[in-house]
């Protein structure tokens, strides 16, 4: 019996084929009943990565369990995709392509609203991490617009299929952090990895009909990729940690852990009291990672100071570096870049040294949140949880330069 009549005719099938045929047309009807409802899903994805957000602090066993259903919906997705590819070749029937594309545009829904709120609060809006986030926002509203979605998925398969890859990359980045407490750095690896993978269909499709030669330099493409990926991971958000403060200081309450004093940034202070740099980063419970306060003048790397910071305190860990050896061509703009050990930037400390005081930068030690989401405190919504001692014990982490060296 040739395939098509199979396929055709439900009462030909055997009845394995038969009853896969009946499934597949009740989850039709079920798709066809939810698309005038599909609107919904966006700002439920949306509310869900919100709530994930704000419970992998206050429960994170909830959080966690959110992050684990997005990773489940692609699960379902790529093994779909594998069946229906399986039940093809052997003649049975197969879920329509409308059905199957509604499907897909429904989880690429789902983690582009989901991951937004992690992009939102931990981009450093004044870098270049700025435009990864606007275009993933551009994409999530491209994923709502019907007549484009679905021209780009029937019309467009390669820029479809690089869509899908950039799903599959956000939906790692943020998820594994909380799942497994893997580091940002890690994270980030993983996600590359599963991005270039993904690419592959795209790529398959840009170079059809695929010849030898084509082969050939779809397999030189994929390292430039992940390369350029890898290159651009200064542009890309750490979706686990953030700054919820920042200051700068003449002086250090160690035993308060907290900044204090004021002086005008003048060449002259600086040599009499060196100046502190403090941050308190916020990173999920269980997340144990190394970050890097870079010291720069006028764009010029002049120290580079590692720090261990631990997740799991609302205020943020705390951690501070002291400098003491400065150049001597000390005026102009600095810089304290505070950076992940992968080269993933959390945030910035600006300030300018200058002979007159009047233009010189006031380090007074004030506590300030740095803009954007991160400075708005949302947690007040929530009912706060009874205070716990600091994740090591009591302990933050200074650091000093002395001779030059952490």
């Amino acid at each position: 019996m040739p395939p098509d009549r199979r396929l055709s005719d439900p009462a030909a099938l055997p009845p394995r084929g038969a009853r896969l045929d009946a499934w597949q047309q009740r989850l039709a009807r079920l798709a066809a009943r939810a698309r005038p409802w599909s609107w919904l899903w966006p700002p439920v994805a949306f509310a869900a990565g919100v709530g994930s957000f704000f419970l992998v602090e206050r429960q994170q066993w909830l959080g966690a369990m959110l992050a684990l259903g997005m990773l489940l919906a692609w699960v379902l997705l790529l093994s779909e995709s594998l069946i229906s590819r399986l039940l093809s070749r052997r003649g049975y029937p197969t879920l329509p392509r409308g059905v199957t594309t509604f499907i897909a545009q429904m989880i690429h829904q789902e983690t582009l609203f989901f991951t937004l709120p992690f992009l939102l609060a931990t981009t450093v809006w004044t870098s270049g991490q700025a435009a990864f986030t606007l275009l993933m926002l551009a994409l999530a509203i491209l994923s709502i617009l019907d007549p484009l979605y679905y021209r780009l998925a029937d019309r467009h398969r390669w820029l479809y299929f690089a869509f899908h890859a950039q799903c599959v990359f956000l939906v790692v980045l943020v998820t594994l952090p909380t799942l497994l407490h893997l580091t940002t750095g890690q994270s980030l690896l993983l996600a590359l990895a599963a991005m270039v993978i993904f690419s592959l269909p795209s790529l398959m499709h840009l170079l059809r009909p695929m010849t030898r030669r084509r082969w050939l330099a779809m397999l030189a493409l994929l390292p430039l990729l992940a390369g350029a990926g890898w290159a651009g991971r200064l542009w890309v958000p750490p979706a686990s940690l953030w700054l919820s403060g920042r200051a700068l200081s003449p002086s250090f309450d160690e035993q308060a852990r907290a900044p204090e004093g004021g002086v005008r940034l003048t060449p002259e202070a600086l040599v009499d009291h060196g100046l502190y740099a403090y941050t308190a980063i916020h990173a999920p419970r269980g997340l144990r990672e190394e970050v890097v306060h870079e010291w720069r003048h006028e764009g010029q790397l002049v120290d580079r100071i590692p720090l261990v910071i631990k997740g799991g305190r609302e205020e943020g860990y705390r951690a501070w570096t002291h400098k003491q050896n400065f150049p001597e061509a000390v005026l102009g703009n600095w810089r304290v870049d505070v950076m992940t050990a992968g080269g993933q930037r959390i945030g910035v400390l600006r300030f300018r040294v200058s002979d007159s005081a009047e233009q010189a930068t006031l380090a007074d030690g004030r506590i300030q949140a740095p803009p954007g989401l991160p400075g708005l405190d949302l947690r007040r919504l929530i009912a706060r949880p009874a205070e716990s001692p600091l994740p090591d014990g009591g302990k933050d982490t200074p650091r000093q330069d002395g001779a030059g060296t952490p």
